[in-house]
Order: structure tokens, then C-alpha cells, then sequence
């Protein structure tokens, strides 16, 4: 099925389009590699940040969803709107701003599981919004694509990749259902499975990301435009999330944990969406969108972890600096739990105001911090 603009100034680049070389065409195993390796790495690292999931917290955030609400409005309000700027504000080609929007249409992707691990995030925020934003993606992205390209005059419609929404639901639910569930047995065991498949997690993702770039090298379109969208796309994601959070009153580790989500795009289900609407001649100016999108979308969340992570050791030098015997005791005990984690970082951040759905979080959160203030 083929998607064309017509000859309307609403639509995005309406000069004429450049010939496509006809030798050059789509390696016939990307879908394959990106399918195969994808369902399993889902499956392994779902099932081991699954492990980090406590039923008590999700139920919380199911009964009073303000969080998942935030970053539902973040991923289906703010990207698909940024995607339609970025597309008429560089006016690009027509199948270019076509692929642009359908990657801000999408719902998160997986990767932001791991990046909110290694911030010590809200790991069931960040499962729950990841399993919410695919649900939704069966009826929001037909309403989005269909309201941002209202101006462009499409004359034949997209085809939306249902049965791989569903098999991402299903990839997503089941292994974090048996990780909720050997949490909940074998709580000792499933916090060595969670760091074991968070670190292994970042390895796969990272060897499928260099496979997919390899393996896709003839689709790479060097277009200085696209990698420029690509590159400042999920970076205006993360900062728009992180805004919407705090201006919501969301905690701290909230704020990290939309911020990534919202940032972090399902590459897979776009990748689904273009070879299903378009022939191979018309991929030829698309896929490297994606491609580029998915690389600069993991390097953003290797900075933010990096940033993150010597932030955090900042704190730590200006708390023994103020405190001098904790250190003494730091180093007899150097292993911290998330929860203590995040109650340090909670007690050196300035408090934001309690939104509609932390009172209980803040207030467990505030346990600790009392307990070492009154030790000290």
C-alpha cells in the first residue's frame, strides 16, 4: 500500500521528489533480525526487570494511574505534536515527514525499561506506562496519524501493524508476570536476576543496535536533515517529559522515569508500519529515519545514565564531607537496595510538591531519610 502527498502547500516539502536508485534495495533479513532478536531480548530482560516489580506498588499505581496518566499524555500529545513540527519546520520530503510522524505516533519502547533501572527510576511507573502506551497504541495511533496528516491530503491510508502490537503486549506481560511472580517467592534471588538482566539487557541492546546499523547499511540515506530530526527528536522527548512531570508535581524519580519513557520509541513497530504501507523503492528514503533514530535515542540514554550516575556520586562526596563517621560505615556495608538508593537521593533533592498519587510513596520515602538523620 502506497501513501502519497498531493500538490497541497499544507504538505511538507512539495518539491518535486529526487529518482530512487533502482539497484539499491532492503536487506531481505532486516526484518528477520530485528524480529527474532527482539522477541527473545524482550522476553529475557522483561522477565528479569520483572523481578523488580512489587504487586503492593503496581496495584498503586493501576488504582490512582496520575503517573501512567502523565506519560500517556506525554507520548500520544507531546511526541506525535513534535514530530509534526520537526516535519514542517525542516520541510522535508513527503515519505520522509511521513516516516518522521509515524515514529512519533508510536508507543514506548522497552529500552526505557533498562535506562529507568539505571537511574533508579520507578520501575513499575516504568513497566506499567510501557505496557498502558501499547494498549492505547490501537486506538491512538490510527487517531493521531490520521489527525496530523488531515493537511497533507494522504490519498490512500497507512496500515497500522495490529497483530505487532499484540505480539508486544504479549512479549511485555507475560515474562514481567513471571519475574512479578518469582519476586514475590524468591525475593533474594530475583534482585541478583534483576542486576544479572539489566546489565546483560544493555549488552543485547547494544549488539542488536550495531546488527541493525550493519545489516542496514544499504538503506542509510547520509541526509543531514533526518539525522539532525533523528538526533534532537528523542532529546526534546526526555527534556518535554521531564517538564510535564515536574510541572505535575510528580516526585523526582518519577520525573526521570517519564522523562525516559517519553523519549524512548518503539523502533520495531515503525520499522512494521513502513514495510507493511510502502514498497521496497519507497523504503529506500525512509528506513534510515528509524535506524538513525533508534541509534541516537540509545546514545541520549547512555548520556543521561552517565550524567546520572556522576551526579549521584557528587552527592555522596558533599554527604561524607558533612558527615564524616557515615563514611566509616560505608565502607563496611558498600552494597545499597534501590530503596535506600533512592531515599538518599530523595533526602539531597529539593522536595517538589505532592501530586495527586505520592502521598504514600513520599511518605515511605521519607522513613528512611528520618532514620539516618537521627542516627547521625
Amino acid at each position: 500500500m502506497r501513501a502519497n502527498c498531493s500538490n497541497s502547500s499544507a504538505c511538507p516539502a512539495n518539491s518535486s521528489e529526487e529518482e530512487l536508485p533502482v539497484g539499491l534495495q532492503v536487506p531481505g533479513n532486516l526484518e528477520l533480525i530485528f524480529s527474532v532478536m527482539s522477541a527473545v531480548m524482550m522476553g529475557l530482560l522483561m522477565f528479569s526487570l520483572g523481578c523488580s516489580v512489587e504487586l503492593q506498588k503496581l496495584w498503586s499505581h493501576i488504582r490512582r494511574p496520575w503517573g501512567i496518566a502523565v506519560g500517556l499524555l506525554c507520548q500520544f500529545g507531546l511526541m506525535p505534536l513534535t514530530a509534526y513540527l520537526l516535519a514542517t519546520s525542516f520541510s522535508l520530503k513527503p515519505l520522509q515527514a511521513i516516516a518522521v510522524l509515524i515514529m512519533g505516533c508510536c508507543p514506548g519502547g522497552n529500552i526505557s525499561n533498562i535506562f529507568t533501572f539505571w537511574v533508579d527510576g520507578d520501575m513499575d511507573l516504568s513497566i506499567s506506562m510501557t505496557a498502558c502506551s501499547t494498549v492505547a497504541a490501537l486506538g491512538m495511533m490510527p487517531l493521531c496519524l490520521y489527525l496530523y496528516t488531515l493537511s497533507w491530503n494522504l490519498e490512500e491510508t497507512l496500515t497500522l501493524p495490529y497483530q505487532n502490537i499484540g505480539i508486544s503486549l504479549v512479549c511485555l506481560t507475560i515474562p514481567v508476570a513471571f519475574g512479578v511472580y518469582v519476586n514475590y517467592r524468591f525475593p533474594k534471588q530475583s534482585k541478583i536476576i534483576l542486576k544479572i538482566g539489566a546489565t546483560l539487557g544493555a549488552v543485547i541492546l547494544l549488539v542488536v543496535a550495531v546488527a541493525g546499523v550493519v545489516l542496514a547499511k544499504e538503506s542509510w540515506n547520509p541526509d543531514i536533515t533526518l539525522l539532525t530530526i533523528s538526533f534532537i527528536f528523542p532529546l526534546i522527548g526526555h527534556v518535554m517529559g521531564f517538564l510535564l512531570a515536574f510541572l505535575t508535581h510528580q516526585s523526582w524519580q518519577r520525573c526521570r522515569t517519564i522523562s525516559l519513557e517519553t523519549g524512548a520509541q518503539n523502533i520495531q513497530m515503525c520499522f512494521t508500519m513502513l514495510q507493511l504501507s510502502f514498497s521496497a523503492k519507497q523504503l529506500v528514503q525512509m528506513l534510515s529515519f528509524p535506524l538513525s533514530y533508534g541509534l541516537f535515542q540509545m546514545l541520549s540514554g547512555i548520556l543521561i545514565i552517565v550524567a546520572y550516575k556522576m551526579y549521584k556520586r557528587i552527592l555522596k562526596n558533599k554527604h561524607r564531607k558533612r558527615n564524616p563517621g557515615c563514611a566509616e560505615g560505608g565502607h563496611k556495608r558498600k552494597s545499597t537496595s534501590p530503596k535506600e538508593t533512592s531515599a538518599f537521593l530523595e533526602m539531597n533533592e529539593v522536595a517538589l510538591p505532592l501530586g495527586p498519587s505520592e502521598p504514600m510513596d513520599r511518605h515511605m520515602t521519607l522513613e528512611p531519610t528520618g532514620h539516618i538523620s537521627s542516627s547521625a
